[in-house]
């Protein structure tokens, strides 16, 4: 390993935003000339097509509008009602006078820039030697060609925001110092020309069409001289920008009062004396002499600059290649010192990454002491590495292993950087392991997509998140199969049919299964294998999924495959689970669910995310420390807390667990050292997570089930023990002293208290989801649900003592709450008024359209073991309401939607999505702990549920079940009973005070 000293070891880069570059641009000319010098310019009257042609074909965007007039009134007029950004004056032969029209006009007019634009006749070159030209900013020769009318737009472009530039993004610059009019007028059409072409070569940088358009704003800007006086203050002043100098021999050494440079009399030597100035301040910037005096040649030479000949037939190509050579534009040619000859090239950036320690090291060295590695980049506008490297000088660092390393390092922190926040375009070429989120294809993100690039926006502009040393917050590697690949598979495998059809869900499944992606995608897929080298999640981002205002949370499937060794058998069950994904759209439960947000099913469109599995290997399971879901809105604040504070769901293993409903851990980020659950030790033993999910790896093929979860293993706790992975998350219960003591300890049964991250700060839990859903609700505008995974290293501690872990945010989505206003006290209804009355009640609003309650049976014959069935009869009963468009009170005991019956009825959301409120009822026999709605949560919130928590034999709330039972039956079952009221029922509730109550109508 290289030994790299402490300065360039640890390095920030700071990003460069294109956007703000070139802001002043010429939108408006006036040319000023007589109609027949006009004519011969518009050449038929086509400037303006062909100054668009030129912009189009080098990817330029708002080319310029040309308006032409011919005397001051009409000057006038134009300036009246048009801004514009320049005057192009054409002296003709006639008596037309466009100097004095430029005149008046400069002179009411003095910011506006004027150049003139004539054929140089002998009687205009005698008038201009009489002429006044200090109005003027330059002069050009006009022999026809529109190329000359960009470059001079550019030249002036590039004088108006060469300063903000350069303080923006260090910005370079080329200063070209001629003072022969004819002689600028050819050579800076083809410098721009090689310039923008180059821009648009190294646009390729960008991850995304935007992104590109934006970088070419980034190109190095021209600046003309015509005298040494006025090439040596442009210098001066931008010369730890300076790109190169290309310049002529001969040229005057001051500038004349009100006189063009090349009507004086020029320095035989002025270009070299030029050099030798700037040689003491810079050793290695390129400098180009050109003369027409072969004399020259040998005194270029002597004095080690480039040289071309003006008279050479082969002028542009000598200097095309003398600009690739040594400014750093086209590819980077790595050469043997000794020989010339070429050992290695470089294209791009990530070729760079990839051959920077294959460059034999004498060549690497020539190049490192030339410092060309940084104009190379600096040409290419990677300014923050350029900019790095420029100051990693041979003089301070003379070890090439090193310079090696340190370049590498610096280009993957660059490309790290640039890839968050950004949804870059999949390019097979740049994906690798510094890669981070691509789409491949062109249609829709999808809702999960949207908001996981919203996540990885948020991460960039807020680097407050990441401010905790040992502990990144990213979002995983991800690439989006967007929506436009889900309408090709259906249309060309002719599914619509059977999608659309009543068949039952593992029918569908197969006629997918069978069906073909295509063949295109192939090797993207085994680009992205390589580049993560880990399971891989493909989740469903449907268009309606996480929208602002619609819950599909938990509709579509989530599929998990191992990573493999044998690519091929991994690519067939990545094809087999995203074709499983496109299936789940069309599945009972998501027809049923459509119905109940009254969506129609052909507008659904599917994206699909694949992306690396947060966890960690241990043996053939795979998870990660811990998952969670976290809250903006808490509507069960105990103690201290507050609603506002939020509310986490933290549990060991993968995030499906609490997506089913399982056993977590709530915890407020504000109050880490306030948890119910593990207050006392009966508690802590009792409702604490005793299971945990993990990915299957030995679990391999293609017999993909309409169950997402076929291959995730329900496994103990003492499995993660056994694993190694509680280090920091567990406390042991030790029996002798009937004692929970934090951390792991020989025997005893481990406890999930989370008590390391929590309470012993060995991990920044708490304040990364404080600043989680801070930025999340802030930038959302309105109250958010986060889901995160993180991985703990627990086989060793950081220089601090803590734990090193990487923090992954995986989800983002609104929680979107009911407008309705309640103004009642709710706690001055009395008892007796109220069919039913919470105290930890989840919801907000006012409802009075509700007639139906179904209520579980809850008698002496009640008993969990029947639960499976008493979710069918629900279900049944639910559908009913679908049909008819009706709601209904949804009463039972236990925790709805457990994915463990013997904990409450498992129902997933389709079976009860017609209730308007849901009640979990306490039983006599029967302690469960109240749930939150889990994995209903998004769902209750955005359709305005009412989810009660009630237990009259603790005395918590009311519920009149008699009133219940005392009526008469539309549908009763052996579990379930449904009854009907004459009138409506009110319901009432207060999401900030967690109080809900269902009136009874008046004449009962």
């Amino acid at each position: 390993m290289a030994n790299i000293p402490q300065e360039f070891n640890s390095f920030y880069l700071k990003d460069v935003s294109f956007i703000n570059l070139m802001t002043r641009r010429i939108f408006n000319v006036l040319i000023v000339a007589n109609p027949y010098d006009a004519f011969m310019l518009e050449d038929d009257g086509r400037v303006d097509e062909k100054v668009f042609d030129e912009y189009t074909e080098l990817g330029m965007r708002y080319p310029p509008t040309f308006t032409q007039v011919s005397t001051t009134e009409e000057a006038n007029e134009v300036l009246k009602t048009t801004d514009i950004d320049l005057v192009i004056c054409m002296p003709g032969n006639a008596d037309n006078d466009a100097f004095t029209v430029a005149r008046e006009v400069k002179q009411v007019h003095p910011q506006i820039p004027c150049v003139v634009l004539t054929p140089f006749s002998h009687g205009i070159t005698r008038r201009m030697q009489d002429e006044d030209m200090s109005i003027f900013d330059y002069v050009f020769c006009w022999l026809g060609n529109t190329n000359l009318i960009l470059s001079i737009i550019k030249l002036i472009e590039d004088q108006m925001n060469i300063d903000h530039d350069i303080r923006e993004a260090d910005v370079q610059m080329i200063l070209l110092v001629e003072d022969n009019i004819r002689f600028y007028s050819s050579i800076l059409p083809n410098l721009y020309n090689y310039i923008l072409a180059q821009s648009k070569r190294f646009s390729t940088e960008a991850l995304n069409p935007h992104a590109a358009a934006q970088r070419k704003r980034g190109r190095p800007k021209v600046v003309l001289a015509t005298n040494y006086e006025e090439a040596m203050s442009f210098y001066l002043k931008y010369k730890d920008n300076v790109q190169g100098v290309i310049s002529d021999t001969r040229f005057p050494m001051k500038a004349s009062v009100n006189r063009l440079s090349h009507m004086e009399e020029g320095d035989p030597e002025a270009g070299l004396k030029l050099f030798r100035e700037i040689r003491k301040h810079d050793e290695f910037v390129p400098l180009i002499l050109q003369s027409s005096e072969t004399v020259n040649k040998q005194k270029a030479e002597a004095e080690g600059y480039d040289f071309i000949d003006k008279n050479s037939k082969k002028f542009n190509v000598d200097l095309r290649n003398l600009l690739e050579e040594h400014l750093g534009f086209g590819d980077f040619i790595f050469r043997d010192p000794e020989t010339k000859e070429e050992v290695m090239r470089v294209r791009s950036l990530k070729e760079l990454q990839d051959n920077i320690f294959k460059i034999p090291h004498d060549s690497l060295m020539h190049h490192i002491r030339r410092n060309h590695m940084s104009r190379w980049l600096c040409a290419r506008a990677i300014f923050p590495v350029s900019q790095f490297l420029k100051h990693v000088t041979w003089h301070k660092l003379q070890d090439v292993d090193a310079h090696r390393q340190i370049i590498f390092d610096a280009i993957v922190q660059y490309r790290k950087m640039k890839n968050i926040g950004v949804v870059a375009v999949f390019d097979r070429a740049k994906f690798d392991r510094y890669a981070h989120f691509a789409r491949i294809g062109d249609g829709s993100l999808g809702g999960k997509g949207r908001g996981l690039a919203f996540l990885d926006n948020i991460i960039k502009r807020h680097p407050e998140l990441n401010k905790f040393e040992n502990a990144p917050v990213q979002i995983p590697k991800t690439v989006v199969l967007c929506t436009d690949f889900f309408d090709e598979f259906m249309d060309s495998n002719n599914l619509w049919s059977i999608a659309l059809s009543d068949a039952p869900d593992d029918v569908i499944l197969q006629h997918f299964l069978k069906a073909q992606l295509p063949d295109a995608l192939i090797e993207d897929f085994f680009i992205f294998f390589e580049a993560i080298k880990k399971p891989i999640a493909i989740r469903s981002s449907s268009l309606l999924e996480d929208s602002h205002y619609q819950p599909f949370a938990g509709i579509y499937s989530t599929y998990m495959i191992p990573w493999l060794d044998d690519k091929y058998e991994m690519l067939s069950m990545l094809a087999c689970a995203i074709k499983s994904v496109y299936a789940s759209v069309y599945y009972r439960d998501s027809k049923a669910y459509m119905t109940a947000t009254q969506n129609v099913i052909d507008q659904e469109k599917m994206a699909v995310i694949i992306q690396e599995v947060v966890g960690q290997q241990y043996g053939d399971l795979y998870y990660p420390t811990f998952s969670g879901v976290l809250r903006s809105l808490n509507y069960y604040p105990i103690g201290d807390e507050t609603a506002e504070e939020g509310i986490a769901s933290l549990a060991l293993g993968l995030g499906k667990y609490i997506v089913d409903g399982g056993q977590t851990l709530r915890v407020s980020p504000y109050h880490p050292h306030q948890i119910l659950q593990t207050s006392e030790m009966e508690t802590a033993l009792r409702d604490t997570q005793t299971r945990f999910y993990a990915l299957d790896m030995s679990h391999v093929g293609t017999d993909f089930k309409v169950d997402d979860g076929f291959n995730i293993k329900s496994l103990r706790v003492k499995q993660a023990d056994q694993d190694g992975s509680l280090r920091y998350i567990a406390s042991t219960f030790d029996p002798m002293d009937q004692i929970i003591r934090p951390g792991i300890y020989e025997g005893g049964r481990k406890v999930i208290t989370f008590d390391g991250v929590l309470q012993q700060g060995v991990f920044p839990l708490p304040e990364i989801l404080q600043l989680a859903q801070k930025f999340g609700a802030e930038e959302m505008r309105r109250p958010v649900e986060i889901e995160f995974a993180c991985n703990l290293d627990t086989t060793s501690t950081n220089p601090s003592g803590g734990a090193t872990g990487s923090f992954y945010l995986l989800q983002i989505r609104p929680i979107v709450d009911s407008k309705q206003v309640l103004d009642e006290d709710l706690q001055k209804i009395s008892d007796e008024q109220c069919l039913m009355r919470s105290h930890n009640s989840l919801g907000h609003g006012i409802s009075e359209d509700v007639v139906d309650v179904v209520y579980v049976k809850t008698d002496e014959n009640f008993t969990a073991s029947n639960n499976p069935m008493i979710a069918c009869d629900i279900e049944k009963i639910n559908r009913k309401f679908l049909d008819e468009g009706k709601n209904y009170i949804l009463i039972g005991p236990g925790r709805w939607g457990s994915s463990d019956y013997w904990l409450g009825i498992p129902v997933k959301w389709p079976h009860i999505s017609a209730a308007r409120v849901i009640v979990e009822a306490g039983l006599k026999n029967y302690h469960v702990d109240p749930s939150q709605g889990t994995h209903f949560f998004q769902n209750l919130t955005s359709f305005g549920v009412g989810y009660f928590t009630i237990n009259t034999y603790t005395g918590d709330g009311v519920l009149q079940k008699d009133i219940l039972d005392a009526m008469p039956a539309v549908e009763e079952t052996e579990y379930v009973r449904h009854v009907r009221f004459d009138r409506p029922l009110k319901i009432m509730m207060d999401g900030k005070k967690q109080q809900g109550v269902v009136l009874l109508p008046e004449e009962n």
